[in-house]
C-alpha cells in the first residue's frame, strides 16, 4: 500500500506519533511518504520504505502571508501522481486534512479514478483549540465530514468532536502507541549520578512537554516545591515552549531553583525516563497523554490530572494516580507517597508497563490503523466502534 502521511514537523504529540507510524508502516512492508514543512522531529535516519517530502511554500508580495494550504495541497497532488498514493493520511484536521481532501478533488477532476482516500486523525487541540474558535469551526468540521476515514487517539476526543462540532462521520478510536522494544527502562546509572550529584537518596521527578499554558507548568512546581519539603529531590523540565521561562521564574520564587534542572528539547527521552521516579503531567487537558504512556513504559510512575483521555491510559491507584485538575496538594500527596514507599513505588511501576505491554504497543495498535485503510478503499469491514 503507497500512503502518505502529512504531520506537523515538531515536537508535540500529534507530529511524534504520525513520524513514528510511518516508520512502523514502513517496516511493515508498505511504501510511506511522510509530508512536512520541515523533517519531523523524530523522522531520523534513513528508514527503507521511508521517504520525507519537504512542503515549499514560497513569499510573493501579493499573500499577505505564506499560504501553507495550497503548497501543502500542490505537494499532496504532486507526491500522489508521482509515487501513486492510495491513501494520504492527515494527522490534524486542519490544515492538513482540509488539503488532503482539495488535493483529492483536484486529481479527480484531472484523472478520475486516481484519487487517494482522506484518512483523518485527531489529536486534540485541532478540536479542543483550533475547533473550537469560531473561525475555524466550520472548516474543521466540513473537513472531519468530507474525510474518507477518520479516527481519534481516545473515546475522550471522538465525544468532544461530536459534542463540539456536531460531525456526522464515523470516527473509529485508535490509541496512540510505542515501540515497546525501544521504550522501555534501561541501565542510566551514570546519568543519574550526573544529575543526583551521586546521592542515592535523591529522587529524580520529571516533566516533558512542549511547555504551553495548556500543560499548568505552574502545578508542575508547585507540586514539586511540595514534595521538596518532604523529599529531597530535583526536578528536570524537557522540552521547550513559551511557558519555560516562566517556570524558571516560578521556581526562584519558590525556593526550588537549585534543585531544577532544565534541558530543553530532546528527541531521545528514554535515558532521562530511566532515571527518573516519578513523572508529573498536571495538564489543563490531554486528549491522550503520549508523554504519561512514555514514562508508563520506562517504569515511571505518573501523577497527571483527571483530564481528557488520561483516565483511557492511567487506573488511578494501580497503574498511577489521577487528581482534579489544579488539585497541587492531593498531587504532591501521591508524589510524596510513592517516593517514600519503596514496595507501592514497585507496584505501580510494573502495572504500568504491564498494561502499555498489553494495550499501547505498536504491534497491537498499527494494525488498526491497516485495518482503516483497507476500510476506507474497500477491502475490508470497518473497525467495531
Amino acid at each position: 500500500m503507497n500512503i502518505g502521511i502529512v504531520c506537523y514537523a515538531s515536537m508535540g504529540g500529534s507530529g511524534i506519533v504520525a513520524t513514528e507510524l510511518g516508520k512502523v508502516l514502513a517496516a511493515r512492508g508498505h511504501d510511506v511518504h511522510v509530508i512536512s514543512a520541515d523533517q519531523p522531529f523524530r523522522l531520523g535516519s534513513f528508514e527503507p520504505g521511508l521517504t520525507f517530502h519537504r512542503v515549499n511554500t514560497p513569499s510573493y508580495p501579493l499573500f499577505h502571508e505564506p499560504q501553507y494550504l495550497l503548497s501543502l495541497t500542490n505537494t499532496i497532488v504532486r507526491v500522489t501522481r508521482e509515487r501513486g498514493l492510495d491513501v494520504v493520511h492527515a494527522h490534524y484536521a486542519v490544515p492538513h486534512a482540509t488539503a488532503g481532501i482539495l488535493a483529492r478533488q483536484v486529481l479527480e477532476a484531472s484523472t478520475p479514478g486516481r484519487a487517494p482516500r482522506v484518512v483523518t486523525t485527531l489529536h486534540g487541540t485541532d478540536i479542543t483549540v483550533i475547533g473550537a474558535d469560531p473561525s475555524y469551526s466550520e472548516i474543521v468540521a466540513f473537513s472531519i465530514d468530507q474525510s474518507d476515514g477518520v479516527t481519534s487517539v481516545s473515546d475522550s476526543l471522538r465525544t468532544a468532536t461530536c459534542r463540539e462540532l456536531s460531525v456526522r462521520h464515523r470516527i473509529d478510536v485508535i490509541p496512540n502507541f510505542l515501540d515497546c522494544g525501544v521504550y522501555r527502562r534501561i541501565d542510566a546509572a551514570a546519568l543519574r549520578r550526573r544529575y543526583t550529584g551521586g546521592d542515592p537518596s535523591t529522587r529524580v521527578v520529571m516533566h516533558v512537554s512542549n511547555f504551553r499554558p495548556v500543560k499548568r507548568i505552574d502545578s508542575v512546581l508547585e507540586v514539586f516545591a511540595r514534595i521538596c519539603a518532604r523529599v529531597r529531590a530535583v526536578l528536570m523540565l524537557v522540552g521547550d515552549g513559551p511557558d519555560l521561562t516562566r517556570a524558571q521564574r516560578l521556581a526562584r520564587e519558590l525556593g526550588v531553583a537549585d534543585r531544577v534542572q532544565c534541558l530543553g528539547a530532546q528527541e531521545n527521552v528514554i535515558p532521562l525516563l530511566s532515571i527518573a521516579d516519578l513523572f508529573l503531567l498536571p495538564s489543563e487537558q490531554e486528549s491522550f497523554g503520549l508523554a504519561a504512556l512514555e514514562a508508563m513504559a520506562c517504569e515511571v510512575p505518573v501523577v497527571a490530572s483527571n483530564a481528557g483521555g488520561l483516565p483511557e491510559v492511567i487506573a488511578s491507584g494501580a497503574t498511577g494516580f489521577l487528581h482534579a485538575v489544579g488539585d497541587v496538594e492531593s498531587m504532591a500527596v501521591s508524589g510524596i507517597e510513592v517516593l517514600t514507599d519503596d514496595a507501592l513505588h514497585r507496584r505501580i511501576a510494573r502495572a504500568a508497563r504491564r498494561v502499555v505491554r498489553e494495550r499501547f504497543c505498536a504491534e497491537r495498535v498499527v494494525p488498526m490503523y491497516e485495518a482503516h485503510y483497507q476500510q476506507v478503499l474497500g477491502l475490508s469491514p470497518s473497525l467495531t466502534p
